[in-house]
């Protein structure tokens, strides 16, 4: 349910609070995930699908076209009652990064009136890593594809290791943002993608989760990655920190070290 009153109200009371100081909007905020996949888990349980793959495989289907029908229904509501908004701006985007760029919203924009085609689009599968590449490009790839390709621009991907399914994930359309996980193999998804995707680069959570952070050893770390994506195009996100070991000068140190490598790393090469 959308509280289109309440929801003037509450942007009546902030512009009269903050009117003097900040530009105050309504800024929708629709999906984490066009993924459907945990959808799916809380339906039949992550074990039983992967039993449903060999033993119901036409009624898997069935289920997951009625979740992408289901999906592309929401699209169609939010967009036709003027629900969505930009997301080319500071929004975050994806499983981390903002979405800043200058290919949206679409040429033929009208100013007002935002589609999903003047939008970042974004799925995952994180909960169907234990399927083959042949068993997710049969049951997931087909019905996320027709919701990313209502999208200007899509990111692809959180905890999953891309790298072993990249050749089923390459096909989804305007694909431009890739997840690379602490699980990925770094090397192998580098090749891949080259200059030609962003590959948002995750370093583990668990090295902030210390009450004195171990600097030689991330350090050693933020070097090997920034080595191994040589030549791509490359954003570093520090995220899923459930602990900072009590200590939370962690991230801050975490964000110094980072910035010292990459200079390093630019002035060696």
């Amino acid at each position: 349910m959308v509280e289109v009153e309440k929801t003037h109200h509450l942007l009546e009371i902030a512009q009269e609070i903050f009117t003097d100081l900040l530009t105050v909007r309504v800024k929708g905020q629709f999906f984490w995930s066009l993924g459907m996949t945990w959808t799916l888990v809380n339906l039949r349980g992550l074990e039983q699908i992967m039993y449903d793959v060999y033993d119901h495989p036409q009624e898997l289907h069935r289920l997951m076209a009625f979740l992408r029908d289901g999906h592309l229904e929401k699209l169609d509501f939010l967009e036709q009652n003027g629900f969505l908004t930009l997301n080319n701006d500071n929004t975050y985007v994806g499983s981390g990064g903002s979405g800043y760029t200058d290919e949206l919203p679409a040429p033929d924009f009208d100013g007002v009136h935002v589609r999903t085609q003047d939008m970042w689009g974004f799925a995952e599968s994180q909960e169907t890593i234990g399927l083959s590449p042949q068993a997710f490009a049969e049951f997931v790839f087909p019905y996320q594809y027709p919701l990313l390709e209502r999208f200007g621009l899509n990111c692809y991907g959180c905890c999953e290791p891309l790298d072993k399914r990249w050749e089923v994930v390459k096909n989804f359309p305007r694909l431009r943002r890739i997840s690379v996980s602490p699980w990925a193999d770094r090397e192998k998804i580098a090749q891949h993608l080259e200059d030609k995707y962003i590959l948002s680069l995750k370093p583990h959570p668990a090295y902030l989760a210390l009450p004195h952070l171990d600097e030689e050893f991330l350090r050693q770390v933020i070097r090997y990655d920034l080595e191994v994506t040589r030549g791509c195009v490359v954003e570093i996100i520090m995220k899923d920190n459930h602990t900072l070991g009590g200590n939370p000068a962690n991230a801050t140190r975490f964000c110094e070290i980072t910035h010292q490598e990459i200079e390093r790393f630019s002035a060696k090469s």
